[in-house]
């Protein structure tokens, strides 16, 4: 069985306090797991704290048997950790070949990562900020795919697009997993989401108050209600 992506008791603070605290949580290989709450419930601090963008007050990040809590953002990335932050990161003046080029070994691979997002194809040569939300969004994600992640941490994708886009990526992340991934992803439209995940995180004021399987939050609106008002255990 492929090593998971563990948590181990994580708190993580910015400036005069914990903004996330006490948080255990698995990403297996091959699945998504969904992270979703209110704006502040400390989401995106957390997914930070593992790809090392800022570090973490307490707790343990291990993959297998390895922990490593003390290595660089760079080194989190050589044992397959890549993060898409909130917004498009593209390379605007690079056109979408060059911007695959960054993670793609050759440029076979890169085109072979044409396969999800056909709609590239035609855009395979004009420079990337002259690309719609959607598309840029789409390159970002082909970028991540053509690095072959072991572990894929996606902040809120969704952010300034349009519903009907959103679920337009969505399978594309689906097809990160089934290529082997652990995907963690946190997003603004819980449930679509949830849809796609098998299980789920919510956090709310700083703290887990659902962790189980992301159906049971699906079929069950008010638990997910109560999880969002910080209620539920």
């Amino acid at each position: 069985m492929s090593e998971s992506l563990v948590l181990e008791n994580m708190t993580v603070s910015r400036g005069a306090g914990p903004v996330i605290s006490d948080v255990s949580l698995r990403v297996t290989p091959g699945e998504v797991t969904a992270l979703v709450g209110p704006n502040g419930a400390g989401k995106t601090s957390l997914i930070e704290s593992i790809s090392g963008v800022i570090t973490h007050s307490s707790g343990h990040i291990l993959i297998g048997d390895e922990q490593i809590d003390r290595l660089s953002r760079v080194a989190r990335a050589r044992r397959g950790i890549v993060h898409i932050e909130q917004g498009r990161a593209v390379f605007g003046s690079l056109t979408v070949r060059e911007n695959l080029s960054l993670t793609a070994r050759t440029e076979a691979e890169a085109c072979a990562v044409l396969e999800h997002f056909p709609e590239l194809e035609k855009r395979w040569d004009a420079p990337t900020a002259l690309l719609s939300g959607g598309e840029q969004q789409m390159v970002v994600l082909a970028r991540a795919f053509a690095a072959k992640p072991r572990f894929l941490l996606i902040d809120e994708m969704s952010l300034g697009l349009a519903p009907v886009v959103f679920t337009r990526l969505l399978p594309i992340v689906t097809a990160l997993a089934d290529a082997g991934a652990g995907v963690l992803l946190v997003e603004q439209f819980t449930n679509l989401a949830l849809g796609r995940a098998r299980d789920a995180l919510v956090v709310a004021g700083g703290r887990v108050t659902y962790q189980g399987e992301a159906a049971a939050l699906r079929e069950e609106p008010r638990l997910l209600h109560e999880a969002y008002l910080g209620r539920a255990a």
